[in-house]
């Protein structure tokens, strides 16, 4: 089987899939150099409302494939970090849904999403330590904002992996479900974030993630959306709202 990413699109929300069996889920050169250009097409989609990334089988993914960091490690690192800040930067909704082991560059991928649901087994490590490699400063600060500074040094100075538990101890990731349990959890949650506004996903997203000159914008995205009305008018009227903001018909 060719190492790739799989993807496909049921009810506005786009799976994308780390396949490597042989290796676990290894992300290869080709892997990392590819992420970006599906996330922009995924991105552009309208179709699109939420973004999920997991691995196939029982493994997230085990991190880089460590015979790319032979020949070239820095170019190696840049196209992980490129993959990286893609992620971060998609403009909608993004989980990651993590079984098995979620390692090395695998924990980056993960802590790039907005959310990350874990299966009880799942392990975590952060491992640059473990073969000389200076972590990336944009995946130092990801990491220390979700699980702050004390964590963040345990993870990188280490390399240990930790359980599930510890992980959503920490705020690594969000909720952890039982064996068996996790594709349904990610199906209901994610057919709630497709319902949900898109407008205010996206300002959330923004504001969230440090962002500190765009009140106005996303204000003025408000008053030409309709969103807000449509949101009251449903409530008051006991119905779904119909809300029809969405990032490709932004201005």
């Amino acid at each position: 089987m060719e190492p790739q990413l799989l993807h496909g699109v049921t009810e506005h929300v786009a799976t994308v899939v780390i396949r490597n069996p042989a290796k676990r889920n290894a992300m290869t050169a080709a892997m990392w150099g590819s992420l970006p250009p599906l996330l922009e097409t995924l991105a552009a989609d309208p179709d699109v409302r939420v973004l999920v990334l997991t691995g196939e089988g029982g493994t997230f993914c085990a991190g880089a494939d460590i015979s790319t960091l032979r020949g070239s490690p820095l170019r190696a690192q840049r196209l992980a970090v490129a993959a990286e800040e893609a992620l971060a930067a998609f403009p909608k909704p993004t989980l990651a849904a993590v079984r098995g082991h979620c390692v090395g560059g695998g924990a980056q991928l993960a802590a790039a999403c907005d959310l990350r649901f874990a299966e009880e087994g799942a392990r975590f490590g952060v491992t640059p330590a473990k073969l000389g490699i200076v972590y990336p400063a944009s995946a130092t600060r990801r990491l220390v904002s979700l699980v702050g500074p004390a964590t963040a040094k345990y993870l990188l100075f280490s390399g240990e992996l930790i359980e599930a538990g510890r992980a959503l101890r920490t705020g690594l990731v969000d909720e952890v479900l039982p064996e068996g349990e996790l594709d349904g959890r990610v199906a209901g949650f994610t057919r709630i974030l497709a319902s949900r506004s898109r407008l205010t996903q996206a300002a959330a997203k923004e504001f969230a993630d440090g962002r500190t000159d765009r009140d106005a914008y996303w204000g003025e995205r408000a008053r030409e959306s309709g969103d807000t009305a449509e949101g009251v008018a449903a409530f008051l009227e006991r119905r779904t709202p119909r809300f029809t903001w969405s990032v490709s018909t932004s201005g």
